[in-house]
């Protein structure tokens, strides 16, 4: 079976390289949501994103696979709090006696009093949804949280990690550069690229304008900055690594630049319902583009896979465009 299909918590993960693995969290579908487990040639482990509560069995079942403890975690560090991304680390730190959380300072306070994350929640998706798709999210204690700075650097046994600022998706957002794979993990600063869309040619990948932090000019900067190290792949969270990054590169700045200019131009042209222009442009960006990259898909499938982040894109340009008028 491939581990990458298999429900059986300890075989949810395929490996990337020696100490780098991929753990499909099972949240929303197949490979959508990724954590990633890193462990030094000491031994030492660290979690890279946890996705939400139900993917924790996934995690510790991978642990286990590998024929580590839970001791041997010495970090857990979601890129930033979405729940997606985090909604799992509190319960995950409950079973790892030993692990830190490393935390962007913008995010932390929302990790050790999960309570505002959980009201935002709510207030989009009503609460019947999240308690059913994200559980009751777990308070991290304060005294088990490291704050990121920029530019700083923690060991993993004899594997060094720096983290980066990385604004543009979210400001309470860092990337995490590990030298070993000479790899960035993106979180959602540098795409998505959902491997239904991977055709002979290569990966799709899209930026994600999501609210409510959206902020093209930062995102590209981050990106820049990124690039600026010559990064040999990275490893998004939607959904694994990828090496092919000029080809990326250039999908993630063709649609950034084209559905910048789309919400600039349909604002300034006054339209009657900027919200279903904003969404109708977002579907078009998209569906052009992978289908123009040779996803091996119909349009229709296409369509109804990007539903969720056409929705989401959509709204995070609107309000991006209410904060810069």
């Amino acid at each position: 079976m491939d581990p990458m299909h298999s429900h059986d918590p300890a075989h949810c993960f395929s490996t990337f390289a020696p100490g780098l693995h991929v753990i499909d969290t099972g949240f929303e579908r197949e490979r959508f949501d990724a954590a990633y487990l890193l462990v030094s040639p000491e031994g030492r482990a660290a979690f890279i994103d946890t996705g939400h509560n139900a993917a924790v069995p996934r995690l510790l079942g991978t642990l286990q696979s590998l024929g580590l403890g839970v001791e041997a975690v010495d970090w857990v560090i979601p890129t930033h709090v979405h729940l997606d991304h985090a909604g799992g680390a509190g319960l995950l730190m409950q079973a790892l006696p030993n692990a830190q959380a490393l935390i962007h300072p913008r995010g932390a306070r929302h990790l050790i009093n999960p309570q505002a994350l959980q009201d935002g929640a709510r207030a989009v998706y009503g609460a019947e949804v999240v308690a059913a798709t994200y559980g009751e999210v777990q308070p991290i204690p304060a005294e088990r949280v490291v704050e990121s700075q920029d530019g700083m650097t923690v060991d993993l046994g004899s594997r060094r990690l720096e983290l980066i600022d990385s604004p543009g998706h979210a400001r309470h957002h860092h990337c995490i550069w590990d030298e070993a794979s000479r790899g960035w993990f993106t979180g959602d600063t540098f795409g998505i690229a959902y491997p239904e869309f991977e055709s002979a040619d290569g990966p799709w990948l899209f930026p994600t304008t999501t609210p409510v932090q959206f902020e093209p000019q930062a995102m590209r900067a981050s990106v820049r900055r990124m690039l600026a190290r010559r990064p040999e792949v990275i490893f998004p969270t939607h959904f694994g690594p990828i090496t092919a990054l000029e080809r990326v590169t250039q999908q993630f700045h063709d649609l950034l630049d084209r559905m910048e200019a789309g919400a600039l131009a349909l604002r300034a042209a006054g339209s009657a319902d900027l919200e279903a222009a904003l969404l109708a442009l977002v579907q078009s960006e998209l569906l052009a583009s992978a289908l123009a990259s040779g996803a091996p898909l119909s349009p229709e499938r296409a369509q109804r896979l990007l539903a969720l982040d056409t929705t989401l894109n959509a709204q995070g340009l609107a309000v991006w465009l209410s904060k810069s008028s």
